[in-house]
């Protein structure tokens, strides 16, 4: 047993180095590998060295135990919603399409972005009487909103500017969908949000939360390499969302 969870510890450290040296990404969450590969390791060392079972009581070890079982079956079926949103390429004939900001850099969109703008670009020249809204603010480290660089980027793919809106306030995915509430009817409208694949059930959720009546996702895909890293962190999202009533 002890040589699984070392062998976990590892791999979880080799996927944290990728990313920090070879893939990068836009947040510091992927340091959550870090911190379960070294406390994989640690846990299988005391397992190997007989610790747990001479120093932590049989009490103890079933409370472990059972909050260890618990903690997986929570994972396991809030990552089955998450999921179940992979699949969504929106109804057609929508009147409104949402795309959800990220990350902005000097030389245009992330690829998580990217990806976003070009499902959008898909969906818009399939259905040419919607218009879109363009949603997120400015971060620190970003050197023009991203609704302004979608905006940018929608353009130069040829949709035209007068169905682009740009809501360019939004911090975060409540007020992406709150904010873009300002600019449509959201009791009477059809709206399709546009995100990547991991965050189409959160978003549409929040979406109907904040009083959209008929809302949609449309599902790009996410980053190969860092889908794991997004689906781990897609989880603290949704639990967080729930929680404080957003979704």
């Amino acid at each position: 047993m002890y040589l699984i969870w070392i062998l976990l510890g590892i791999l979880f450290l080799f996927y944290f180095f990728s990313i920090a040296f070879f893939v990068g990404h836009g947040t510091n969450f992927y340091f959550i590998w870090l911190f379960l590969g070294c406390a994989s390791i640690a846990f299988g060392i005391l397992l190997k060295k007989g610790f747990w079972e001479m120093h932590v009581s049989p009490l103890l070890r079933k409370f472990f135990l059972i909050c260890f079982c618990i903690g997986l079956v929570l994972f396991a079926i809030v990552e089955g919603c998450i999921v179940s949103g992979f699949s969504q390429k929106g109804n057609p004939g929508a009147d409104y399409v949402i795309v959800l900001g990220a990350q902005m850099k000097r030389n245009g969109p992330s690829k998580a972005l990217q990806y976003r703008l070009d499902e959008a670009i898909r969906y818009l020249n399939e259905n040419p009487g919607a218009k879109v809204i363009v949603s997120g603010g400015k971060g620190a480290d970003e050197h023009i909103s991203e609704a302004q660089g979608m905006y940018d980027y929608l353009v130069d793919a040829g949709i035209d500017e007068g169905r682009i809106i740009k809501e360019d306030q939004s911090r975060n995915t409540v007020q992406n969908l709150k904010f873009s509430a300002e600019y449509l009817d959201k009791e009477k409208d059809s709206v399709a949000v546009v995100s990547n694949n991991f965050h189409i059930f959160r978003a549409v959720n929040i979406a109907r939360k904040a009083g959209y009546q008929e809302v949609c996702g449309i599902a790009a895909k996410g980053e190969p390499f860092l889908q794991w890293n997004n689906m781990m962190r897609e989880f603290f999202g949704v639990v967080k969302d729930t929680v404080f009533g957003n979704m």
